[in-house]
């Protein structure tokens, strides 16, 4: 178990704004951490990480992090940080920049074979795409076997397919190292692919905490409306078939016809509408 009781005060637009985080953490989940700018998301990140003070607690397993006066230096806190920018080192390989965290070869090979970089590992980072370079920042920060792996919205800057197929790998890196993973993110597509886990931040505070799907998921309303968006999965619930469609910055669950449920793949856009209390998709 992972427990964080940490306090800190923020300097905010409106001025000094308390920061109180109060969270416990299964080890080994896939955390996602949502909510305007300036709520203190990335300062609670950085606070996990050593890289700034805060009053209170924090324990990871048996291991003490933080407690009292005592705060456990950034370099024996086993943590892997995913930054927006890269944060490579310009004049090193591919390899060589994971090398440079821990001598081995062998997990550095595996690390390049799941993200498929492994043809690129004698590359400079001068000569990847922004793609590959987020791919080889994952890479290194994996390559201590983290405790906790420390994610802040590294995708944001990606292009919309990139960004679907780092997804993809971020969640094969997760299930297979069993990693404990937050990660900061605004989009609410990306939130449910990775996420088991998620908490609100309003003003230094947690305000909500659930699954995806209780936290993002609209399902009420009656107003016609009529938005594009991208089909994130098709379930089955009981006779009825389900599609998950991100709209913008909300998630919406729409009943569909079981030809529709054939038809339709994660990833694809369709149109949703309604009228009154009865939406639609086309597409």
């Amino acid at each position: 178990m992972i427990r964080i009781d940490v306090r800190k005060t923020l300097l905010g637009a409106t001025g000094a704004m308390p920061m109180h985080i109060d969270l416990e953490i299964e080890e080994g989940t896939f955390l996602a951490v949502a909510g305007e700018s300036g709520s203190g998301k990335t300062t609670l990140l950085r606070i996990l990480a050593g890289l700034e003070q805060a009053e209170g607690e924090i324990r990871v397993g048996q291991e003490r992090w933080l407690e009292g006066t005592f705060s456990l230096p950034p370099q024996k806190r086993r943590i892997g940080f995913v930054f927006q920018e890269y944060a490579l080192f310009e004049n090193m390989s591919v390899e060589e920049n994971l090398l440079f965290v821990r001598k081995d070869k062998q997990l550095a090979e595996h690390l390049l074979q799941i993200t498929e970089l492994h043809e690129l590992k004698n590359r400079l980072p001068a000569s990847l795409s922004g793609g590959q370079k987020q791919r080889v920042s994952l890479c290194r920060a994996m390559m201590n076997r983290p405790k906790i792996l420390l994610m802040d919205e590294p995708l944001s800057a990606l292009d919309p397919a990139m960004r679907a197929k780092l997804q993809q790998e971020i969640s094969q890196l997760h299930k297979e190292f069993q990693t404990t993973t937050i990660m900061v993110s605004h989009d609410p597509s990306e939130i449910y692919r990775l996420a088991e886990r998620v908490v609100v931040v309003e003003e230094g505070k947690i305000v909500k905490e659930g699954t995806p799907s209780e936290i993002l998921l609209q399902t009420s309303g009656s107003q016609k409306f009529s938005f594009e968006g991208e089909v994130l999965e098709i379930k089955k619930a009981d006779l009825l078939y389900v599609a998950i469609v991100a709209i913008g910055q909300q998630l919406v669950e729409v009943v569909i016809s079981r030809n529709d449920a054939r038809r339709l793949n994660p990833g694809d856009t369709v149109r949703v509408s309604a009228k009154a209390f009865h939406p639609t998709i086309s597409y």
